[in-house]
């Protein structure tokens, strides 16, 4: 049965991208935990480094295990092909370095991850590749940010942290009109609640640690997009920068997409409850979920969203301090950078994710030092309530507390 004739997502993430390297007839994927594979006869191993020939050679250039996830990812996905790599970051930086050479200029969503605004602000420098950060919602600020050397444009949507939603039939359309290769970050969604394709993105990138694994125990991420594209980052940045995944990690997320259907549908119901409970809270400022009415990326779900994910972040009506301990405060909640785990997680971005930012930069992306992130996890959702409820109450009779006199 091939990926095509699959008309549910739910069914792609258990079947979708078998190899047909099964020899035994094992239910579970088998896992191929082997750096190099065994040549027929030196002419088999000529033919297949000179690219005559199908086959495995060498783990950091394909091996079986890692190919079914990636074909799995790719159908999610509605794409041609794709390449896993051993961190989520390692799919940024391949995806974008593939394409991107000294003198080339790229624009990109003034609020990405912290990691990603690194590598473009930081690292791009040194090798003569310019960077604009702009806000995305403003598309006449993405279309002044165009010059002529610019060959790429890339976002992330929702925004991390700030749960900032983008326009993605937009950037599809501006990247064509102008003949630029965009990117877009889909890890907060996953393929089951956004798919960029649709909207004519050309790569997407995951960080496959969070929901496509689900389980907290690995380090990884895709890239999908074209066969040609694929081809190319593989042949390129991927090989010759060496951040491919191991066997097993990769056979750890295929294991974790047969539940991710099910998973996505709890984070989602759960992240809502918990937004709504918040909104209503005297101890909170604002809450940023767009499964909310009162949040200005409400309006595409439904159309490009079909739901707003499990990630939410907020304002304390409170200090740094009181942040802090509020956070201190909480026992359900584990606090730990990381989302989309079983486990609800909560942190800090501008001490935490988001640190490589300056105080600046942060206030630029709308990254306050008030802000708290929730990764709402799979628990019942009257346990997450409750123990936000005590951590808040905790923290309102501090602030009630009056200062010891001397």
């Amino acid at each position: 049965m091939s990926k095509q004739q699959y008309s549910h997502p739910d069914t792609v993430c258990i079947h979708a991208g078998k190899t047909g390297l099964n020899p035994h007839g094992a239910l579970a994927t088998p896992l191929y935990q082997t750096s190099t594979f065994v040549f027929d006869s030196a002419e088999q191993g000529a033919a297949r480094f000179a690219g005559e020939e199908q086959g495995y050679i060498y783990t950091r250039l394909g091996n079986p295990t890692t190919r079914e996830l990636e074909l799995k990812v790719a159908a999610l996905e509605g794409m041609e092909d794709a390449a896993a790599t051993a961190t989520g970051m390692g799919a940024v930086a391949a995806a974008t370095m593939a394409f991107l050479q000294q003198g080339d200029h790229l624009i990109a969503s003034k609020a990405i991850y912290g990691c990603s605004f690194a590598l473009f602000n930081h690292q791009f420098a040194r090798y003569g590749i310019d960077v604009s950060f702009v806000d995305m919602t403003d598309h006449h600020a993405i279309k002044q940010a165009l010059k002529a050397n610019t060959k790429m444009i890339f976002a992330e949507t929702p925004i991390n942290p700030t749960l900032t939603v983008l326009d993605l039939d937009f950037i599809g359309q501006f990247a064509k009109q102008h003949q630029l290769l965009s990117v877009i970050d889909n890890t907060f969604l996953t393929p089951l609640l956004q798919r960029p394709a649709d909207y004519g993105i050309d790569l997407i990138l995951h960080s496959a640690t969070k929901y496509l694994n689900g389980h907290g125990d690995v380090v990884a991420g895709i890239i999908v997009g074209s066969a040609e594209h694929i081809t190319q980052i593989k042949l390129t940045t991927l090989k010759d920068m060496g951040a491919t995944i191991s066997p097993h990690d990769a056979w750890l997320i295929i294991r974790g997409l047969k539940t991710l259907s099910v998973r996505m549908e709890r984070h989602c119901q759960n992240a809502q409850k918990v937004a709504e409970y918040l909104e209503a809270h005297p101890a909170i400022g604002q809450v940023y979920y767009p499964g909310l009415k009162s949040h200005p990326g409400h309006k595409f779900i439904g159309k490009q969203m079909k739901a707003a994910g499990g990630v939410l972040a907020f304002e304390l009506n409170g200090s740094l301090d009181d942040g802090r301990y509020f956070i201190n405060q909480c026992q359900l909640l584990s606090l730990a950078v990381s989302l989309g785990d079983a486990e609800s997680l909560i942190q800090h971005p501008a001490s935490m994710t988001h640190s490589p930012y300056t105080p600046e930069e942060r206030q630029m992306a709308g990254i306050s030092d008030g802000l708290i992130r929730i990764s709402v996890g799979l628990e019942h959702v009257e346990d997450i309530i409750a123990d936000l409820k005590q951590a808040l109450t905790l923290m309102q009779q501090k602030q009630q507390k009056p200062p010891l006199s001397l």
